[in-house]
């Protein structure tokens, strides 16, 4: 009888922001990478700071607004990114709604970092990604949050009181410099075993073929 084949195992750091389209699709493709390599390749993932928006009001801004001046296009060309994404998520098993406003997202990812201590990290960030991009919800809001945290099996009064008294903000600040050191300046930014950089929202084989090649031996 055969001897179990050895998985070879990876950490995956999945540098992120709830309200970047392209890394919930970045996310839907690593996972669906990582299924396909399940019999060989065992991944560790962790979920990292970064503000698309650091500097935005508490209130949030229109999203047409807000995307037309960042980048300077218009209503049109907006809307057929947008149905262009929804494409992209579908092929992946992720379903974008209307979304009508962007807003701040520290405490989101606040909340992220007790997730990761309470073993439930992954989860939230689903959690996070489907309340904003298919529901439209205020990632900001402490009830989405709440809510968010329930459905990824945490307590939801304990998120409020991370939420509340403003906990992990000085590590998740740090988290944040320390990816701007690394240069990662956009996102997603897929970092396997604290040395390869996979940018943008890949699709799934490219996830795959690059997984494949640095899990190779030699």
């Amino acid at each position: 009888m055969n001897a179990p084949a050895t998985l070879t195992k990876l950490r995956i750091d999945f540098v992120s922001d709830v309200v970047c389209p392209w890394c919930a699709i970045g996310l839907a493709s690593l996972e669906t990478a990582l299924a396909r390599l399940g019999g060989e390749i065992d991944a560790e993932m962790y979920f990292q700071p970064f503000e698309l928006n650091p500097q935005m009001a508490p209130e949030g801004e229109d999203i047409v607004e807000h995307l037309a001046r960042k980048y300077r296009i218009d209503a049109a060309q907006i809307e057929r990114n947008r149905e262009a994404i929804r494409l992209r998520g579908e092929e992946v098993g992720f379903r974008f709604g209307r979304r009508s406003r962007i807003w701040n997202t520290f405490d989101a990812h606040r909340l992220l970092h007790w997730a990761g201590i309470e073993g439930r990290q992954h989860e939230l960030k689903r959690a996070l990604l489907a309340a904003y991009h298919g529901e439209g919800q205020d990632p900001s809001d402490p009830d989405v949050l709440a809510a968010c945290a329930a459905r990824a099996g945490l307590d939801a009064e304990r998120a409020r009181k991370v939420i509340a008294a403003g906990d992990y903000a000085d590590a998740v600040r740090a988290d944040e410099r320390h990816r701007l050191e690394l240069g990662v300046n956009s996102v997603p930014a897929v970092i396997v075993n604290q040395r390869h950089l996979i940018s943008g929202g890949q699709p799934p084989e490219v996830f795959e073929q690059a997984l494949r090649r640095i899990a190779a031996p030699g």
